[in-house]
């Protein structure tokens, strides 16, 4: 196979990315990052989770660093749906870049609005619904990903009423991770984001008090890493037809290849990014040189085939 060139756009079932790397939710500043990143150098870009009216967020301190990763709560702070129709949205359709928008209804209700106001716009390629948003409706505040009838009510509606692919972002989920994972892809789900941030509390022990104000907060980087990896493996192992974006600690094309190998159809950075907002861009890099490395065709060509060690039966 001496001479192979690999190509890495990655089709997720019918979502083509020309990069198997996207910038998270949340992982670009508001307006899209432009001047921080040149966004066509990016596999797509996933929005920050957008309800139907603007959100302030929540109380600071939103956000405090751990050994490993970072706590942050934001409380779904975002401009609203109709401020990133008018605002944010050219910015990314002038880069021409893949849009991915992050949904976070309070109800049903109002998934569904969203859905009829984004689905018409051509630069949107696909919808991730955020299961981590806080029920109102009928959960008296949490999350959808708590009830599995919930979440699935979610996925199904937003399913059936959007023309555009429906990716259900997962925390994850002990253990009941794999069956909630079949059942949204049954009510209509077209593949998987995982994993959402892991809920952690960070002490601050001379003040006497937490480090948030929340004072829970979800917890992001490279503690999580083996967390989102294990994730991934076990689903794609039961649904290896699905596509599924991994995300979770990814921080170079090393990281990257992992979570391919482990079943992931194309990864998303997140916490990286704030570090350096165009890590995406030496990721791919990386994920491209070990192609070349291990002489394959394209990122599809890692899955499956993470090797048990040896001796294992």
């Amino acid at each position: 196979m001496a001479g192979v060139k690999p190509a890495v756009v990655v089709d997720l079932a019918g979502v083509v990315c020309p990069l198997p790397v996207l910038a998270a939710s949340g992982g670009l500043a508001p307006g899209g990052g432009a001047t921080l990143v040149d966004l066509r150098r990016l596999g797509g870009v996933v929005t920050r989770g957008l309800t139907l009216g603007p959100r302030r967020g929540g109380p600071t301190p939103r956000m405090a660093e751990t050994p490993a990763g970072l706590l942050s709560w934001t409380g779904l702070q975002n401009p609203g749906v109709e401020r990133f129709l008018l605002e944010d949205l050219p910015r990314l359709e002038q880069a021409g870049v893949p849009v991915v928008v992050s949904i976070a209804g309070s109800s049903v209700e109002e998934f569904l609005r969203l859905v009829g106001l984004l689905q018409h716009r051509p630069a949107i390629v696909a919808l991730e619904v955020y299961l981590g948003a806080p029920d109102e409706e009928r959960g008296r505040g949490r999350p959808f990903a708590a009830r599995l009838d919930r979440a699935v009510e979610v996925v199904g509606a937003v399913a059936r009423m959007s023309r555009l692919p429906v990716f259900a972002k997962l925390p994850y989920l002990e253990p009941d991770l794999v069956e909630t994972a079949r059942a949204c892809v049954r009510a209509g789900a077209h593949g998987l984001t995982m994993i959402d941030g892991v809920p952690g509390l960070a002490v601050d022990a001379d003040r006497l008090r937490p480090e948030l104000a929340s004072p829970i907060g979800l917890l992001s980087g490279p503690a999580i890493k083996p967390i989102a990896l294990a994730a991934v493996h076990r689903v794609a192992q039961e649904l290896p037809d699905v596509p599924i974006m991994g995300v979770g600690g990814v921080a170079t094309g090393r990281d990257a290849v992992e979570f391919l190998l482990a079943g992931a159809w194309a990864v998303q950075v997140g916490t990286a990014m704030l570090v350096d907002p165009a890590a995406p861009v030496e990721i791919a890099r990386g994920i491209l040189a070990y192609l070349k490395e291990k002489q394959l065709e394209s990122p599809a060509a890692l899955r499956g085939r993470l090797r048990p060690p040896r001796g294992a039966p």
